[in-house]
């Protein structure tokens, strides 16, 4: 079922998700499992896996030279989402992105997914290699969000990169996208950034997930923002409860957020052992508030840990 149908479907009612990372490689699915299996009373719609580019090590060679080799510290992500359908029966939502993936590459992953019968994805640039200052696509890859989802929604009206190809099969694929209350980090401006998102609306999307964010005034100036700009589909606020010390500058610093003022206060003013249960009370109340405000989906970006997860859903839902 396409997410948009969940949206219609729950009339009004705000939705639960859930977010996880495909496990380290060697690890096995049933630490995927265990990380679900205590969110299931509270019926996620939908559950999100996401996608991790190649990164690149330096390997010496018996010789004593050295070589660069690629490698994936997380694969699967396909086949995760089909095992999560298969044991759960909840749709799931796999990311792609640009890093990583030749068009070519990208057009046999969608084919594998329509085969699959999972016709939802987040569609996202993703980030650069850690050697890099900017992202650099493959070649003959997407540069940016918008090339890649331009290539998913030609898959879906029958368009394949081989124009040979005639009376083809069309997908039938249900498209989100990234939002950035406080603006991506490479954007010039929320202007800027607004105007790329009005750009990937326009160009097929059909929701929007936030980035995290701790202060709900950021989100819902968002919204209004975005419906100012004729942005009109559903937009889900990404939660992610603060558990330690250093996320407070860690999660501010990567992620490119504001932390509020009264939050931080609170944080750096306790206990170390105090400070996850601030942080998790922050979440209820701030879910609370979203909820209240009528917000499509909590998404929470479980991070493949359920503990706060349902610790917080216990109390909004």
């Amino acid at each position: 079922m396409h997410i948009t149908d969940h949206i219609n479907k729950a009339a009004g009612k705000t939705l639960f998700s859930i977010e996880i990372l495909p496990p380290l490689k060697g690890k096995g699915i049933e630490s995927v499992f265990n990380g679900i299996d205590p969110l299931m009373e509270f019926k996620p719609a939908f559950i999100d896996v996401t996608y991790h580019r190649e990164e690149f090590i330096i390997r010496k060679q018996a010789d004593g030279s050295e070589e660069k080799v690629s490698t994936k510290k997380r694969p699967g992500t396909v086949a995760i989402c089909a095992a999560i359908m298969n044991k759960y029966k909840v749709d799931t939502v796999p990311h792609l992105i640009c890093g990583g993936f030749n068009k070519e590459e990208t057009e046999n992953a969608l084919i594998d997914l329509n085969f699959l019968g999972i016709d939802n994805v987040l569609v996202l640039r993703g980030d650069n290699v850690k050697h890099e200052k900017m992202f650099v696509p493959d070649k003959n890859g997407n540069k940016n969000a918008l090339e890649l989802l331009e290539q998913i929604q030609n898959l879906n009206s029958g368009k394949y990169l081989d124009d040979e190809i005639n009376e083809a099969t069309a997908s039938n694929f249900c498209c989100g996208v990234a939002g950035y209350p406080e603006k991506h980090y490479e954007a010039l401006s929320l202007d800027a950034d607004m105007a790329f998102l009005k750009r990937k609306v326009n160009a097929g999307a059909n929701f929007i997930v936030t980035q995290m964010f701790f202060d709900n005034t950021k989100y819902f100036n968002f919204v209004k923002r975005c419906s100012e700009e004729g942005i009109n589909i559903p937009i889900f606020p990404g939660i992610k409860p603060l558990t330690n010390r250093k996320q407070l500058v860690g999660l501010s610093n990567i992620f490119n957020i504001e932390m509020p003022q009264d939050l931080t206060k609170a944080v750096n003013t306790a206990k170390d052992e105090d400070v996850k249960q601030i942080g998790l009370d922050w979440c209820v109340q701030q879910c609370k508030e979203l909820k209240n405000g009528g917000v499509p989906v909590l998404h929470f970006y479980t991070m493949g840990l359920s503990e706060a997860t349902k610790y917080i859903a216990q109390k909004v839902f």
